[in-house]
C-alpha cells in the first residue's frame, strides 16, 4: 500500500475516535448521568479535559494531515516528483507526534481519574474521593459508599476506561503513521501518474 494511502486510513479512523473522546469527556461533567449542583462536585480530572484536549482537538489536526496526504501535489517541490511528496510524508511526523502527545495525555490523566475514582457525597453533604488508591476497582461491594449521585462509581469508571482504551488506540495509530511518515520521507510514495508522468498508482 502507498505510505499516503496508509496515512488517510489512519485518518479515516483518528476522527471518529477524537469524537467519541470529545462525548465521553462531556458526559463526565454530568455525575452519574445528572447536572452537577455545584462544580465541586464534579472530579477534578474531569476538569484536565483529557478527552476534549488531548484525544480530540489534538486528535483532530494530525487527522486531517493524514487525510490529505494521499492528495498532496507530488510534483510541488520544484517540479521534483518525489520531492512534494516526500516532505508531506516528514511533516506528517511531526503532526503524528503531536496526536501521540495528546493521546498520552489522555491515556494519563484516564489512569489517574480510574485510580482515584469518583468524587461523590459519602453522606451528610461530604463530598469527597471516597476511595483510596483503586481499592475498589475489584470490590463492587464497597461501591455503596458513595451515596450521591446514584450509580456514580461504574458511571465515572465506564467513561474513563472508554477514554483510556480509545487514547491508547490513538497513540497506536499515531506511531504506526510515525513509521509510516518515515518509510515515505526516505523511499518516497507510490509514482504519481497524474502529474509529472510518472507511471504507478497514485
Amino acid at each position: 500500500m502507498c505510505s499516503g494511502s496508509c496515512a488517510k486510513c489512519l485518518g479515516i479512523a483518528l476522527i471518529p475516535l477524537a469524537i467519541l473522546c470529545i462525548l465521553a469527556n462531556i458526559l463526565l461533567f454530568f455525575p452519574g448521568g445528572k447536572v452537577a449542583d455545584n462544580n465541586g462536585h464534579i472530579s477534578d480530572e474531569v476538569w484536565y479535559f483529557g478527552g476534549i484536549l488531548g484525544s480530540g482537538v489534538l486528535m483532530v489536526f494530525p487527522a486531517l494531515v493524514f487525510l490529505g496526504l494521499k492528495n498532496n501535489d507530488c510534483c510541488g517541490c520544484c517540479g521534483n516528483e518525489k520531492c512534494g511528496k516526500r516532505f508531506a510524508m516528514f511533516s506528517s511526523l511531526l503532526f503524528a507526534a503531536i496526536g501521540f502527545v495528546g493521546a498520552g495525555y489522555s491515556f494519563i490523566i484516564s489512569i489517574v481519574g480510574i485510580h482515584k475514582g469518583p468524587k461523590c457525597d459519602i453522606g451528610n453533604g461530604n463530598w469527597t474521593y471516597a476511595f483510596d488508591g483503586g481499592n475498589y476497582l475489584g470490590h463492587p461491594s464497597i461501591w455503596s459508599t458513595c451515596v450521591a449521585p446514584k450509580d456514580i462509581v461504574p458511571w465515572n469508571l465506564t467513561l474513563f476506561s472508554l477514554l483510556l482504551i480509545m487514547s491508547a488506540v490513538q497513540a497506536v495509530l499515531c506511531a504506526i503513521q510515525a513509521i509510516n511518515g518515515l518509510i515515505g520521507t526516505f523511499c518516497g510514495d507510490c509514482k504519481c501518474s497524474s502529474c509529472c508522468g510518472g507511471e504507478g498508482a497514485v
